[in-house]
């Protein structure tokens, strides 16, 4: 009996598209795999975005500020 949930890939298919069964072959196809997910060719820079928003900016309350709407409460 099966505890929790356990995945099994037993064909993956090549660089070519031919089917792969044996495990180290199978190993090898991902190991080579996963490098070419993560490194896109042409993107060598992160570009940074500044976002703008439509919200005010609030000043913070002071001390006094926050006693006295605590008692209001």
């Amino acid at each position: 009996m099966k505890k929790g949930y356990q995945p099994i890939t037993s064909i993956v298919k090549d660089e070519k598209g031919d089917l792969v069964a044996d495990s180290h072959s199978i190993l090898a196809r991902w190991r080579n795999h996963f490098p070419h997910l993560f490194n896109v060719p042409g993107v060598s820079e992160v570009r940074q975005t500044e976002i703008h928003t439509a919200e005010t900016l609030v000043p913070e309350l002071s001390a006094f500020e926050v006693e006295m709407f605590m008692g209001k409460l």
